[in-house]
């Protein structure tokens, strides 16, 4: 029986295995980028959805890329005979054995960084002992290898490569920071000892002299580049994964340059782990998890340039010590001279980084925030007997403020005498605290406290302004408001809601817009008590997304909005695009009792100069740190104050219970759905019932037009957008409308919503998934479609 070692061309004609090499090197790439990049994507759409890709598919793909990799790779570095060739599939092998170990890296969820990165170092750690026990270490006389020193290379181009990611990127926890550290030299040291063990000795032991060394050396980076990339790609995670895949691989030019027949393992550690700390320390996993869902500010976008860039700089690096070391082979680089500019070197690059790092980029350490909820919420029950609306809402304000202050004055005194910074909340009675795992567990302990939610914060980043979309303003209503009839409340019943005021929490808003400005309680240019921006401190509204601006103009615009000559004044909750329970409840205190610029919401708050009626396009899922119950002490206080809250449904349909995130899931708020221009259900628009909490109610409680909605953009223009969120704002300004009307039915919750699901057009498309029974309310488009005439008409008749 012929063998497979039989069928082997004989060791002196290698064509055969350059062509086996070459396939295999493209099948490397394919694979790697191939199913790095789709995993990614599908968890990023499902995401979207609200549904997540489940971690162990995302865990799954990146071990059959490895095993795809392992068999071919390994059978081959068995049955080789040629050593060179033979080496090149066994190095490519164990790359792969890494990629399948590390796969669990993907198991974590995008909120459990800690937990990452200790899978990280704890298998990071077994995969080197696996190689100290299957590779010997390098003997024999190491001969002159460059005209320059490797540790000074190295410690000179790592810093030279991370110049893009110090120049916007910012840093974690100090925990977070030291963890990732560990992480990316214990990579470093893991790559450099599978190179130096397994590639470099074999490749100067079989190397050619003159100009095919300079080749051999060139290709041999091709054979190591590809080694790294495998490694990479299971390793850092929710995307990370993918700039350490351009990053890395990039190295291996330089790598080749400052090798050797003992391999350098210090240089290659250092050179290698300062590359892989970079995105590591400087990019937010959490980021590279989400698809924007209405922000210009693209941390993925950044990340992605910046890889692109170090991967440039590996390469011109690379290149140019290899042309160096082949020219000057054989020259000693141990003068006094050489060891004196290298230094010089060394200390440049270090220099040149941190100026960048100084004044070009975020210095400092962010992160690491938790939510507190304490066990005693206020009891509001007093305040819905009370039927003035100015005596209601200071009754809930105060009730709320002297209760927080009394019962966390002991968890307060604590946490100072320790010198951990906090922010007191009142509309949930807790508290944001700067702090990590170790904090959160001696909070959980604390008699007084109920649970300590995960409170999750961007790290700086320079904003960037929304562009202007069209310029040009519609000439007659759009289609959605006369969907709704709109316009026949203007021009039939003369009411376009005069004397409410509407809160409006989102990205922000340009209050200057044609549509907005003459509707601005701060138009005269008083922002105290009109404008809010826990991100920025901005002392004017200002919106860097767009979202606000164009939400808030379905609302009440000129000529794009439900109730023209309601009155409004805004708050930034979600100027990024990841918010957090403190953030919500930063505009939801402001909406209830407005303060001035820079004012103590506590002590400075105006009660009289809330909002009638709020519109929140936005909701919080567990990613933002809020579970089923964050957000329902405020809403309940909010309703308690006579303040109607309409909450967009959410964009994760068409399945069933996808309407899951606060606080559209409260019964104390109206969830609005998003139909299309022909009146059917939009595929996006979230349904119930709602399970997340273990209540099983019906929502959403009605449906609006959601679908290519023409509204008010940042730069004076125009745009078209869909989502629920664009639903939400017909009913906010609906009900500005009624209470306009009939201002005896303003702080009269359970009325209005009565009104509006009594007066809702029947839906008549197609009937969704998810609806419950033959008649309203269903779990697809509650009530039906709002009627803006018809809830107007029934409002002036109560």
């Amino acid at each position: 029986m012929t063998s497979f070692e039989d069928t082997m061309p004989p060791s002196g004609s290698d064509w055969f295995a350059r062509i086996l090499v070459a396939l295999l090197f493209t099948w490397i790439l394919l694979l790697s980028a191939g199913v790095q990049a789709a995993g990614w994507a599908a968890s990023q759409v499902a995401l979207a959805v609200g549904d997540g890709l489940p971690r162990p598919i995302l865990a799954a793909l990146t071990l059959g890329q490895g095993v795809f990799v392992l068999i071919p790779a390994g059978l081959l570095a068995w049955r080789w005979r040629e050593r060179r060739y033979r080496s090149v599939f066994r190095l490519w092998a164990l790359a792969a054995l890494f990629s399948c170990l590390l796969a669990a890296v993907h198991l974590p969820g995008p909120t459990q960084a800690y937990v990452a990165a200790s899978l990280q170092i704890g298998l990071t750690l077994v995969y080197g002992g696996l190689l100290l026990l299957l590779g010997r270490r390098p003997t024999g006389e190491e001969a002159p290898t460059a005209p320059f020193s490797p540790l000074a290379v190295a410690l000179a181009a790592g810093p030279l490569i991370a110049l893009p990611w110090l120049a916007w990127g910012s840093l974690g926890s100090p925990l977070e920071a030291l963890l990732n550290v560990a992480s990316a030299l214990l990579f470093g040291g893991v790559a450099a000892l599978l190179l130096s063990r397994f590639w470099f000795p074999i490749l100067h032991d079989t190397a050619r002299s003159g100009h095919r060394q300079a080749l051999d050396l060139f290709l041999g980076g091709f054979v190591a580049g590809a080694a790294l990339l495998l490694m990479t790609t299971s390793f850092g995670y929710n995307g990370v994964q993918l700039l350490l895949a351009l990053v890395v691989p990039g190295l291996s030019w330089i790598a080749m340059a400052i090798s050797g027949r003992r391999g350098n393992l210090l240089p290659l550690t250092l050179l290698v782990g300062i590359a892989a700390a970079a995105p590591l320390l400087l990019v937010d996993p959490r980021e590279m998890a989400i698809i924007l869902p209405f922000d210009l500010i693209s941390v993925a976008g950044r990340a992605f340039a910046a890889a692109t860039l170090s991967l440039l700089i590996g390469w011109v690096l690379g290149a140019v010590l290899l042309l160096l070391r082949w020219q000057r082979r054989g020259q000693a680089s141990g003068s006094t001279g050489a060891r004196a500019v290298a230094g010089l070197l060394v200390v440049g690059a270090w220099g040149v980084a941190l100026g960048v790092y100084a004044l070009a980029g975020h210095p400092g350490f962010y992160g690491e925030r938790l939510f507190v909820v304490l066990n005693e919420q206020a009891d509001l029950a007093s305040a819905e007997e009370i039927a003035n609306g100015e005596a209601r809402r200071r009754l809930v304000y105060e009730t709320l403020t002297d209760h927080a202050e009394s019962t966390q004055q002991d968890l307060r005194q604590a946490l100072a005498r320790v010198g951990i910074d906090y922010t007191p909340y009142y509309l949930v009675n807790g508290l944001e605290v700067r702090g990590g795992p170790v904090l959160r567990w001696w909070l959980e302990r604390r008699p007084e406290v109920d649970r300590v939610l995960y409170n999750p914060t961007l790290r700086p980043l320079e904003p960037e302004m929304a562009g202007p979309a069209s310029p040009s303003a519609p000439t007659s209503p759009p289609w959605n408001l006369e969907r709704i009839n709109a316009e026949r409340v203007w021009e039939e019943l003369g009411i376009t809601g005069e004397g409410v005021v509407v809160g409006q929490s989102d990205s922000g808003v340009q209050w200057n817009h044609p549509e907005l400005v003459d509707g601005y309680r701060g138009g005269e240019g008083s922002h105290d008590y009109n404008w809010f921006d826990p991100w920025y401190g901005t002392s004017a509204p200002t919106d860097w997304g767009g979202h606000g601006t164009h939400t808030l103009g379905t609302v009440l615009g000129e000529a794009v909005g439900v109730a023209p000559g309601a009155t409004w004044f805004g708050c930034a909750n979600l100027a990024r695009n990841l918010g957090n329970t403190a953030l919500y409840l930063d505009c939801m205190q402001f909406m209830l009792a407005p303060f001035p610029l820079g004012g103590d919401p506590f002590r400075d708050g105006d009660p009289a100069q809330g909002a009638d009626v709020l519109n929140n396009s936005w909701g919080c899922p567990e990613l933002e740190g809020c579970d089923a119950d964050a957000l329902l002490p405020a809403v309940r206080a909010l309703r308690a104050a006579g303040i109607f809250v309409v909450v967009s449904a959410g964009n994760d349909g068409p399945a069933c219970s996808s309407l899951d995130d606060p606080p559209a899931i409260y019964d104390e708020v109206f969830s609005v759905g998003a139909i299309d221009r022909s009146g059917a259900l939009t595929m996006f628009s979230s349904r119930g019932p709602v399970n997340v909490d273990g209540s099983g109610r019906t929502k959403p409680d009605i449906v609006a037009p959601g679908q290519q909605i023409l509204s008010a953009f940042p730069g004076n223009s125009y745009r078209s957008w869909q989502g629920t969120s664009m639903a939400g704002p017909h009913v906010t300004g609906v009900v500005a409308l009624m209470w306009a009307a009939n201002p005896a039915l303003a702080g009269d919750i359970a009325r209005t919503e009565e009104i509006l699901a009594e007066t809702a057009q029947s839906y008549t498309a197609t009937t969704p998934s998810c609806s419950t029974g033959p008649s309203p309310p269903t779990n697809a488009y509650g009530y039906g479609i709002v009627d803006a005439y018809a809830a107007v008409q029934r409002a002036m008749e109560e």
